[in-house]
């Protein structure tokens, strides 16, 4: 055991931002409705497993978003896990919400758009919704998914830009 003294010179929000620029996370894309049946969806690099029994997802959402009023306590919710063949979807449901659903690009399930080129569609409905400050926490029970679709690299959210994991360094025994 090293008896050095550790240096922490971040404060705050900027050591939040330094930390997880480090912290590389899986992209995914959520989508759902409005109350007049448009779709609505974004990017998120927040989603988590909570559990399987019973199955749970959060994702993390500012209560600014223009998606945030839709995500209402048994709203139908697609979670969209998705590869490095998606980029170009990351990028755009990202980007301005009036561009982020482009005719033929994805399939209405009921008024829940689903886009088929993800590496795995989840479908599920919002359980809770935590506010906390200006963001929120959001649990969807899940209800059921595709198999994977690809097999390719996931898609990743590292040092702010994308990236894939190429090397596989060990299996969980």
């Amino acid at each position: 055991m090293t008896t050095e003294s550790l240096n922490f010179p971040a404060i705050g929000s900027d050591a939040l931002k330094a930390t997880f620029r480090m912290h590389a996370s899986g992209v995914a894309i959520i989508t759902s409705h409005d109350q007049d049946g448009q779709p609505i969806g974004f990017t998120a690099t927040s989603v988590t497993s909570l559990g399987s029994n019973p199955p749970l997802v959060s994702f993390n959402i500012a209560r600014g978003s223009s998606s945030y009023p839709h995500l209402v306590v048994g709203r139908d919710v697609a979670l969209h896990t998705l590869s490095a063949t998606n980029l170009e979807l990351a990028q755009r449901m990202a980007g301005p919400k009036e561009e982020r659903f482009i005719e033929g690009d994805y399939q209405l399930v009921g008024q829940l758009p689903v886009f088929p080129s993800a590496s795995s569609i989840l479908i599920g409905k919002v359980r809770e919704r935590f506010e906390v400050e200006a963001n929120a926490v959001v649990v969807l029970d899940i209800l059921h998914g595709t198999e994977a679709l690809q097999e390719d690299s996931p898609l990743l959210y590292y040092k702010r830009g994308y990236l894939t994991a190429t090397e596989r360094l060990a299996d969980n025994s």
